[in-house]
């Protein structure tokens, strides 16, 4: 995995601040790969509870993020209660490791 402790760390708070404190937060993609270099931050949050304007809430994270690691391209997918589960769900619950 490609995050140092601490972006974990800000991750998770960011994530809890945003979503609530019932929030699962996994990475997943290029970043799971030790060897490789560069590449944006691929995040899946699992919510427990519905959350209200899912797009506002993903987007806030992703910025929020972003400016904490220097600009660093951050993609956020979102699964809760109402929403549709795309394929991208699936390929990050099976792939992504929980920070």
């Amino acid at each position: 995995m490609r995050l140092q402790p601490q972006q974990i760390a800000l991750i998770k708070q960011l994530t809890r601040d945003i979503f609530g404190a019932q929030v699962m937060v996994c990475l997943f993609g290029s970043r799971l790969d030790a060897a490789g270099l560069g590449g944006d931050v691929d995040l899946h949050i699992d919510c427990s509870e519905r959350v209200e304007s899912p797009a506002l809430a993903m987007s806030r994270l992703g910025a929020a993020c972003s400016r904490a690691m220097s600009g660093r391209k951050v993609d956020v997918v979102l699964i809760a209660p109402g929403l549709l589960e795309l394929p991208i769900h699936r390929v990050a619950k099976a792939e992504g490791i929980v920070l």
